[in-house]
């Protein structure tokens, strides 16, 4: 008989398996009057990450007499996988994929070392037997319910937070900025507030429609591929050349390869755009610029594709439903049009030309790669971070504002 075949007939005779009928216990007190940790293990024969995890899962048996190991197999008991099924919606979350680790709470799904899921858990552990019964559950006075997105806390929330920063960056795009208000500038001269704030809120809405479609995209390839270590990697090499490209951008601009609009690209927009002034109806009016607002955003896509990939990613390693995806989705995407819509507004009451200056555009180049850079070296050696605590996302904003204007404080000075 090989190692794991004794290792399943082990795991599979544990005196402690679950039954459906079973009560969920995430601590209970031992004879001696410590602390005893429930930890409940879902997994399946067919699921290369569950026969990886399962040498762990022992060591834990073994090695931590106040952890109590419930194990279950779904895959050839039905009980078992309606257990988890339960489990998993009891804390608001889909029981999508195994293995599947419940512990005081909190549910973590994949594995791929004791040094990373695994010790993850067994911190969860260690907190849960210190602190036992409300440590792992919030009071309404220190929770916040958003709709869809579920409960807040407000003091340790970090997804929410990350996604603000991360939208509010990805927000000052300077493609995105240079074709609307070149788009609002030909308008000026029509002297029409009302044809500026309906054809700039059209292109705007229309933009954000695309934005979110191409951000839903890689989230369910994410989603398909799941918690796979490699992929997190890859993810963060690309972040890093995508930040490389912007960055040089400030000192090489038109030089090298570059994520900006090609300039063989601007003339038909521009057409585009002058074809607006003289349409003679409003529904003509509207259909050209959702035909222009969908022909522009398959051009700003290049300079922005690293914040959305970095996002959906780490979005994907939260223990998230499907529908609060969705809704931080939604929550992004309404951050990111927040400037469009401001440039609109000002530009209809007061009808005034501004064009975004090449020095401005170079500018959040640098500010967007060097955050790009920050993150994908995040990704890189410690992805879980941004989505756990909150302070690296702060940091890493203040690092890149930091860097950024003392790059171009000393460019103008030299």
């Amino acid at each position: 008989m090989t190692f794991r075949a004794i290792l399943f007939t082990f795991i599979l005779l544990m005196p402690h398996g679950i039954l459906a009928s079973e009560p969920v216990t995430w601590t209970s007190e031992q004879h001696s009057g410590e602390t005893r940790v429930h930890l409940y293990f879902f997994w399946s024969q067919k699921c290369p990450h569950c026969l990886k995890a399962l040498p762990f899962i022992d060591s834990l048996q073994r090695d931590y007499a106040w952890l109590e190991v419930h194990s279950a197999e779904v895959s050839q008991n039905r009980q078992n996988l309606q257990r988890y099924v339960e489990m998993a919606g009891s804390l608001g979350h889909e029981a999508r994929s195994v293995p599947a680790f419940f512990i005081c709470g909190q549910l973590i799904t994949g594995y791929d070392s004791p040094e990373g899921v695994g010790q993850q858990i067994l911190d969860h552990a260690q907190a849960c037997r210190q602190t036992p019964a409300t440590a792992f559950s919030a009071t309404d006075d220190e929770t916040l319910l958003l709709p869809f997105i579920g409960t807040v806390e407000p003091e340790s929330n970090s997804l929410l937070v990350f996604t603000l920063i991360i939208a509010g960056m990805d927000s000052f795009n300077p493609c995105a900025f240079f074709v609307l208000l070149f788009l609002l500038s030909l308008m000026v001269h029509a002297r029409s507030r009302t044809r500026m704030l309906l054809i700039g809120s059209t292109f705007v809405g229309i933009s954000a429609l695309i934005y979110f479609l191409f951000m839903a995209a890689w989230l369910n390839l994410f989603m398909m591929i799941g918690a796979v270590p490699t992929i997190t990697l890859i993810a963060g090499m690309v972040a890093i050349i995508i930040g490389i490209i912007n960055a040089k951008d400030y000192f090489l601009f038109r030089q090298g390869p570059s994520l900006s609009i090609p300039e063989s690209a601007k003339p038909t927009l521009y057409r585009r755009m002058r074809n607006l002034l003289k349409a003679d109806n409003i529904t003509t009016m509207l259909l050209g610029t959702a035909t222009l607002a969908v022909a522009a955003n398959s051009y700003e896509l290049l300079c922005t594709a690293g914040f959305p990939m970095v996002y959906t990613r780490l979005l994907t390693l939260s223990e998230l439903s499907s529908l609060q995806h969705y809704a931080y989705l939604v929550l992004y995407n309404l951050i990111y049009v927040i400037p469009l819509m401001i440039i609109v507004i000002v530009f209809s009451f007061t009808l005034g030309a501004y064009k975004l200056s090449e020095q401005q555009g170079r500018f959040l180049k640098l500010l967007s790669g060097l955050m790009m850079l920050g993150l994908g070296l995040i990704m890189l050696f410690a992805p879980g971070l941004l989505v756990t605590a909150i302070w690296p996302g702060f940091t890493l904003l203040a690092a890149a504002v930091v860097a950024s204007a003392s790059i171009h404080w000393l460019s103008k000075k030299a």
